[in-house]
């Protein structure tokens, strides 16, 4: 490597909610001369990084602008109310928007969900983060709903949450500009979609047809093996002379109209 050459390593944005853990695992363990390095974003931030080349791809939330990222939708969260423990809602499975029309329900400038009609009562002052209405809602000044991945990131003993089963959901996908789809990028798609290390996928396709060649060879080279018997009379079933060996040879050909 000379001097001007920068060794290769992979930067992977994600927002909150998101635990890249599992990917960042198996990429290390593949890919051990790449370092990855893990870059934290908040959801509004995280299209402009990837755009202006800050990280190479990231988890982010949709939508994105599509004409100049793509991206592969992973799953979509449930959405949940997040209540005081001492809360009634705490005392159901599941909620629904009218059940919380007459609760003061934040709506922080942060938030991820695609809201036409925000539930509830809205507060005198929106909060400026998702954690600052969390502790809005300890304080029991009111409630929260947010992505299931939310709440369990802003986890507290004296709260908890339910689910919220007519409200908008939030999708989680692995995105990266369009521009820049580099081997490494292809490389991480791997790892996302659970390719294995012999996959045919990218890089490694010219692989497979040269370990398949040698087996056909093989394969034919044994099958010839096999008619030169036939060929020269030597079966066990025509006996060992030459003009019964020629008999032998012609039985085939009587057999097939049985057949």
């Amino acid at each position: 490597m000379t001097g001007s050459e920068v060794p290769p390593s992979f930067r992977l944005a994600y927002v909150p909610g998101v635990t890249p853990a599992k990917w960042v695992r198996t990429w290390n363990e593949r890919f051990p001369d790449v370092p990855l390095t893990l870059h934290s974003v908040t959801a509004a931030e995280a299209p402009d990084v990837l755009r202006d080349g800050g990280a190479d791809a990231g988890f982010v939330r949709l939508p994105v602008d599509r004409t100049v990222l793509s991206a592969i939708p992973l799953y979509t969260e449930t959405t949940v109310v997040v209540v005081p423990k001492d809360h009634v809602v705490s005392a159901v499975d599941e909620v629904t928007a009218e059940d919380l029309a007459d609760e003061v329900v934040f709506h922080p400038l942060d938030d991820v969900l695609d809201w036409e009609h925000p539930p509830g009562q809205p507060a005198f002052e929106r909060p400026a983060t998702t954690a600052d209405a969390v502790e809005l809602v300890a304080a029991g000044v009111g409630l929260l709903v947010v992505p299931q991945s939310l709440a369990r990131l802003h986890h507290r003993k004296d709260l908890t949450y339910r689910p919220l089963v007519d409200a908008p959901q939030s999708s989680v996908a692995l995105s990266w500009p369009e521009d820049a789809t580099t081997d490494l990028v292809e490389d991480f798609i791997g790892v996302v979609r659970g390719r294995t290390v012999n996959s045919t996928r990218g890089r490694t396709t010219s692989k497979a047809p040269a370990s398949e060649q040698p087996k056909r060879k093989r394969a034919e080279s044994s099958g010839t093996s096999r008619r030169q018997p036939a060929a020269g009379g030597r079966s066990g079933r025509t006996g060992s002379g030459g003009a019964k060996g020629t008999k032998g040879a012609k039985s085939p050909r009587r057999g097939k109209p049985r057949r």
